[in-house]
């Protein structure tokens, strides 16, 4: 059965982007860069340079520019690659750069290319070259490419300032953290405060870290960043037209389902869960096995590439690459060089099928990828953004990409549900974020603050006193004006407010608790407790040092962006379902648009009063059958209890501001739902102090 198969309703694609195919990040100017690359390259001389990009956007030829540049133009002796695992130093292998009209070529001597060493176990070839680092370090050729752990055991052995005058460029940046027990993280503090090298950060994921922040404040604050958004990637492709995200649930065992959303005609990557999860069966090889007996009949092996032969039922052979089975290295090394073989790499039809656990994700480029089908949650939102990214590449004759999240439906009979729940909650999650990432991005200011040049405003323009909201199709940026809106005062704020929305918003939606309240507790929360105690919460706690303004500047700014988007969703899907012919590459503007037509004045306070779950609701309420979801909510529901104390505190900050707006204060008796909140609050905090003085008598 084929994923998209409407008679299957319990398949949701949650997250649907069509593009323009504009072409635009794809053309490459006189000197062979492309769009990102050229926004990278006229940030060259920054010491410290982080470039946020998605994959396939063409960062490890960005820094190849950006490297070049520094070694012949800004006096640094020598270049360091840094990349997660070695099967990710391809890709920065010798590039002839002039032939695209560039001033030199990327070249890196094989000896120095620390990533080709032979072996399987990391930590010990990873023990081995530290000794060939030292010898690079101490000679005059130019670049080394080598893993993360190379490098950690590197600099341990060889100290920070070994490395002064060199370029240090780390792929895939979120892999650090600010945590003190992860050593890259500790060691490029190290590397900060002696302030002798110039570090270029490379990641595809619009937020640095899950939990943990990749590095502390005033580490970040020396990096400028060059941002290039998915909408900017996915828009400016020349083939890839459309991209759905969505998850599926099942009951009972995953192989039983899998083939409602396994399709074989779709180049797909299938990750299995991990051993530990609740969706394994707990023996990985035999889930493969199934899987490809649910495929059809297994005609033997391909003896050169080590992939499946699997003929369907009606036939035709389908190529199957099994990166789960690790019990014969020389197998799965064959395996990895047929997949990463160069001269396949056009090839449509060198494979049609991979199967892996913890391989095939970031870095893993195989372009004619169109499906990438994840069964189990994960708990890192970095992780799922990496999967995703797997199905995004552009190439001839591929329209459609999706990602499929295969989950087990909660079953508020077990003993499990709550673990059940959270899964869910994760898989929720991913998907807001995913919108959020996905989005044109949101430029807000007050109501009345003038056009911006660049946006176009509709057919009768910028009109004062109005709604305004512009679009910049060169940008992929709305303008929106904001009746009430705070404006950040300190440049910090200004810079996150323009940048690092989606970290907060990131934060917002991984809160268990407004998750569970805004979904299944819906009936006894009001929207201003998600929007403004919770994401408040999340800004302080966030920006302890940042004003009281600049907090709710940037509390502001991220509830209307997700809520904004939320809102554009459900009307863009409205509008389709009931026939209206939209153009499907600007349902999110129409959508956005739409909501300025019918309010006159957008309010701050309006946006406060949307439940930034709603959409998300719409689309579980047809993933999950009514019962289960009703079960789910009645267990949600009973572990509610009364405002605790760091609630009741926020509702009384609340409360002042009402008396400061208003003269008065909120009335517990008010018919208004969220000033009656606000007088319960204080009740509450009220009685928090009362017991507490009565407790020191």
């Amino acid at each position: 059965m084929m994923a998209d198969n409407p008679t299957n309703k319990r398949t949701i694609p949650s997250v649907s982007l069509t593009t323009a195919r504009t072409g635009a990040s794809t053309q490459a100017d006189a000197m062979g860069m492309r769009s990102m690359q050229q926004r990278a390259y006229a940030r060259r001389g920054e010491q410290y340079l982080l470039i946020n990009s998605p994959p396939a956007s063409g960062k490890s030829r960005a820094l190849m520019f950006v490297a070049l540049d520094k070694l012949a133009n800004q006096g640094l002796r020598q270049a360091l690659i840094v990349v997660p695992e070695r099967s990710i130093g391809g890709s920065f292998a010798d590039e002839p750069l002039t032939a695209s009209g560039f001033w030199a070529d990327w070249t890196v001597k094989p000896q120095w290319n620390l990533c080709n060493a032979p072996g399987i176990d990391e930590v010990k070839v990873a023990k081995s070259k530290v000794k060939a680092v030292a010898e690079f370090l101490a000679g005059t050729d130019q670049v080394l490419v080598c893993t993360h752990a190379t490098f950690r055991f590197a600099v341990e052995e060889l100290g920070v300032e070994a490395f002064d005058d060199r370029l240090i460029a780390i792929d895939e940046f979120h892999h650090v953290s600010a945590n003190p027990d992860n050593r890259l993280g500790s060691q490029l503090s190290q590397f900060i405060a002696r302030d002798k090298v110039h570090i270029v950060a490379m990641t595809g994921s619009y937020f640095r870290g899950d939990a943990e922040p990749v590095l502390v404040p005033q580490d970040e604050a020396r990096f400028q960043t060059v941002t290039y958004t998915y909408y900017e990637q996915l828009n400016g492709y020349e083939y890839l037209k459309s991209l759905d995200i969505g998850y599926f649930f099942y009951t009972g065992r995953y192989l039983d389902a899998i083939m409602k959303v396994l399709n074989p005609s779709l180049k797909t990557i299938v990750h299995i869960p991990s051993v530990n999860s609740r969706e394994s069966t707990k023996d990985k090889h035999k889930e493969v096995d199934e899987i490809m007996d649910a495929l059809g009949t297994w005609k033997g092996v391909d003896p050169a590439t080590g992939f499946h032969m699997i003929a369907l039922p009606e036939g035709r052979i389908v190529k199957v690459a099994d990166l789960v089975d690790d019990g014969d290295p020389a197998k799965r090394s064959r395996v990895l060089t047929a997949l990463r073989d160069p001269a396949q790499r056009s090839n449509r039809d060198h494979v049609d099928i991979i199967i892996a656990l913890g391989m095939a994700k970031e870095g893993f480029d195989w372009i004619w990828c169109e499906h990438a089908l994840t069964v189990g949650y994960r708990s890192s939102l970095t992780e799922i953004i990496q999967i995703i990214g797997r199905a995004t590449r552009d190439a001839p004759g591929k329209e459609k990409s999706r990602f499929t999240n295969l989950i087990a439906e909660p079953d508020a009979a077990e003993a499990l549900v709550v673990a059940a729940i959270n899964d869910t909650l994760k898989a929720i999650a991913a998907s807001l974020l995913m919108e959020q990432v996905l989005a044109p991005r949101f430029e807000f200011t007050p109501k009345n603050a003038g056009a911006k040049e660049g946006f176009d405003y509709g057919p009768v323009g910028y009109v004062e006193g109005k709604t305004n909201v512009g679009f910049s199709k060169e940008s992929g940026q709305f303008h929106f004006e904001i009746n009430g809106l705070v404006t950040p005062e300190s440049p910090e704020a200004t810079r996150i407010c323009r940048e690092d929305l989606n970290e907060v918003i990131t934060a917002f939606v991984q809160d268990k608790s407004a998750l569970e309240r805004g979904l299944f507790d819906r009936e006894n929360t009001l929207p201003e407790e998600l929007t403004q105690l919770r994401m408040g919460k999340i800004v302080r706690d966030r920006y302890p040092d940042l004003s009281d303004t600049d907090q709710e500047a940037i509390r502001q700014h991220a509830v209307a962006a997700l809520n904004l988007t939320q809102q554009a969703k459900q009307l863009a899907s409205g509008n389709a379902e009931a026939g209206d012919d939209l153009k499907t590459n600007t349902a999110l503007l129409d959508g956005v648009r739409k909501i300025a037509m019918d309010v006159r004045d957008l309010d701050i306070d309006l946006i406060d009063r949307i439940n930034p779950f709603d959409a998300a609701y719409a689309v579980l309420s047809k993933a999950m059958d009514e019962k289960t979801l009703k079960q789910v909510a009645a267990t949600i529901a009973a572990k509610r209890v009364n405002i605790p104390y760091e609630e009741a505190r926020e509702l009384a900050m609340r409360a002042v501001r009402f008396k400061q707006e208003r003269g008065r204060v909120p009335e517990i008796t008010s018919p208004d739902a969220w000033e009656k909140r606000l007088a319960e609050g204080v009740a509450a905090l009220a009685r928090y102090r009362a017991e507490r003085q009565a407790s020191n008598v």
